[in-house]
C-alpha cells in the first residue's frame, strides 16, 4: 500500500501532466478559433480520472480502471461524433493525446511497477512534456517531413533494415590475417557513422539552400566536409562572388569534420577523446574563428550570402556508400594493424597520413579500435590528429584546384591557421610524450 504523501504526490503529479498537455491543446484551439473536445481543464479532470482509477485498483483490482476507460472511449466517441459533423476531417490527435493523459495518470498511482516514485514521476511529467511539444511542434514537424524526398525514404528504410535484420546475423568474431577483422563490429561502425551523418544530412536538408552557407557549411561537415569543399569550389568558379561565402562554409564545414570526430571517439572511448580534445579541439575553434572572420568580411561586401547556393549531398543511409565505407573501414584498419604491428608507432603514422587523404571517420574508428586492444592512447591520439591534418591539406587542395585563385585566397590563410594550431599541439605533445 502506498503511504499518503505518496499517493497525493502522484495526484499533484497527474494533474501537472494533465494540465500542460490540456495547455497546448487549448491554445491551438485559441489560434485556429475551433471548438474541440478539450483544453486546459478537460485534459487535467482526464488525468485526475486516470489517477483515481489507479488508486481504487489497489483495493478493487483491475475492474475501476478499465471501467474509466471505457466510460472515457465513450465520451470521446460523443465528442468526436459531434466534431465530424462541424467539419470534414477532424483528426484524432487530440483523441489520442486524450488517450495518453489517462494513461499517464494511471502510471501515477498504479500499484507493482518496477519503478520507485522519483523516477516513475519523472517519466510522467517527461513523457507529457514530449506529448506536449509534438502537439505545439505540428507546423515545424510538417515542414520537416517535406524536405524529406521519397528517394531518402526508400534508402532510409533500406538502410534500417540492413542494420536490423543483416547486422545481428553477421558473425561476431575475428577473421583473417593478424586476426583484427570483425564483421559485426564494422557493421556496427557503418551504422555509427550513418546515423551521425544522416542528422547532419537531414538538418541541412531541413534548413535548406537560403539560410546562410556559414550554418550549412557547418551543419555539411557532420555529413561530409569534403562534398562541401568540392560544391563549394565548382560554384565559386562559376561565379567568383560565391569566393568569399564559399571559403566560409569550406572553413566552417572542415572545423565541424574536427568536431565530428570528437563526438564520434567519446561515444567509443571517453579516455582518447580526452587526449583529443586538445589538438583536434584546438584546429576546430581556429577554424570556427576563421570561418567567423570572413562571415563578417562578407557581410562588409555586398555579395548576398544569405540567398545561398544548395550544397549537394548524398544520404548517407543509401546502401552503396554505406557497404563502401564498410569496406574502406576494414581496409584502413588491416593495413593499419599490420603498419603498426610489424613497423611500430612510426607505421601507424604513416598508415594514417595515407588514409586521411581520403577519409577520416575509417582511421579514426580503425584507431580507436586499436587503442581499444592495447596501443598508448598517446600514439592513437598522434595518429588520429595526424590524419585530420592531411585531410584539412587534401581539402585546401581541392579548393584551389577546382575554385581557383578566387576561392583558395580566402581559404589558404584559414586552412594554414588550422594546420599551424594542430601541428603545435602535435609538437607540444611530443615534448611532453617521449616516446613519440
Amino acid at each position: 500500500m502506498q503511504t499518503f504523501e505518496e499517493s497525493f504526490l502522484g495526484f499533484l503529479v497527474a494533474l501537472a501532466a494533465g494540465a500542460l498537455i490540456g495547455l497546448e491543446r487549448q491554445q491551438d484551439l485559441g489560434l485556429e478559433r475551433k471548438t474541440g473536445i478539450g483544453g486546459v481543464r478537460t485534459f487535467p479532470l482526464i488525468a485526475l480520472a486516470g489517477a483515481m482509477s489507479a488508486f481504487l485498483s489497489q483495493a478493487m483490482g483491475e475492474w475501476p480502471i478499465i471501467a474509466t476507460l471505457l466510460i472515457l472511449g465513450a465520451l470521446l466517441a460523443v465528442s468526436y461524433d459531434k466534431e465530424w459533423s462541424r467539419k470534414d476531417h477532424p483528426g484524432i490527435i487530440t483523441a489520442l493525446a486524450a488517450l495518453i493523459t489517462f494513461l499517464l495518470g494511471v502510471l501515477a498511482l498504479l500499484p507493482g511497477l518496477p519503478l520507485d516514485a522519483p523516477h516513475r514521476y519523472l517519466l510522467i511529467v517527461g513523457s507529457a512534456g514530449v506529448v506536449m511539444a509534438l502537439l505545439s511542434l505540428k507546423e515545424r514537424l510538417h515542414h520537416v517531413v517535406q524536405q524529406v524526398s521519397d528517394a531518402d525514404i526508400y534508402a532510409t528504410a533500406k538502410f534500417v533494415i540492413l542494420a536490423l535484420v543483416v547486422l545481428p546475423l553477421l558473425p561476431n568474431r575475428t577473421f583473417g590475417p593478424l586476426d583484427v577483422l570483425n564483421p559485426f563490429h564494422t557493421g556496427i561502425m557503418v551504422v555509427l557513422i550513418a546515423g551521425i551523418s544522416f542528422l547532419g544530412y537531414l538538418c541541412t536538408r531541413v534548413i535548406g539552400p537560403n539560410k546562410g552557407l556559414a550554418t550549412t557549411g557547418i551543419l555539411g561537415g557532420f555529413v561530409s566536409s569534403t562534398a562541401v569543399t568540392m560544391s563549394m569550389a565548382a560554384q565559386a568558379r562559376e561565379d567568383s562572388r560565391l569566393a568569399l561565402p564559399g571559403a566560409m562554409a569550406i572553413l566552417g564545414a572542415s572545423s565541424t569534420m574536427f568536431a565530428r570526430m570528437l563526438v564520434i571517439v567519446s561515444l567509443l572511448q571517453p579516455d582518447l577523446f580526452l587526449m583529443l580534445l586538445a589538438p583536434l579541439g584546438g584546429m576546430a575553434l581556429c577554424g570556427y574563428v576563421m570561418s567567423f572572420i570572413l562571415y563578417g568580411k562578407a557581410q562588409r561586401t555586398t555579395t548576398d550570402s544569405t540567398d545561398s547556393p544548395d550544397i549537394s549531398h548524398r544520404n548517407p543511409f543509401e546502401l552503396r556508400p554505406a557497404l563502401g565505407f564498410g569496406l574502406l573501414y576494414a581496409g584502413v584498419l588491416f593495413i593499419s594493424k599490420a603498419a603498426q604491428t610489424f613497423l611500430g608507432d612510426r607505421g601507424l603514422y604513416a598508415s594514417s597520413l595515407l588514409a586521411g587523404t581520403t577519409d577520416v571517420d575509417a582511421i579514426t574508428l580503425s584507431v580507436v579500435r586499436l587503442q581499444q586492444e592495447g596501443i598508448l592512447a598517446v600514439t592513437a591520439a598522434t595518429a588520429i590528429t595526424l590524419a585530420a591534418m592531411t585531410n584539412t591539406i587534401v581539402k585546401a587542395l581541392l579548393a584551389g584546384w577546382f575554385g581557383g585563385k578566387p576561392l583558395i585566397k580566402y581559404v589558404a590563410p584559414g586552412m594554414i591557421v588550422v594546420l599551424a594550431t594542430g601541428g603545435l599541439i602535435l609538437l607540444i605533445f611530443g615534448f611532453t610524450h617521449p616516446k613519440l
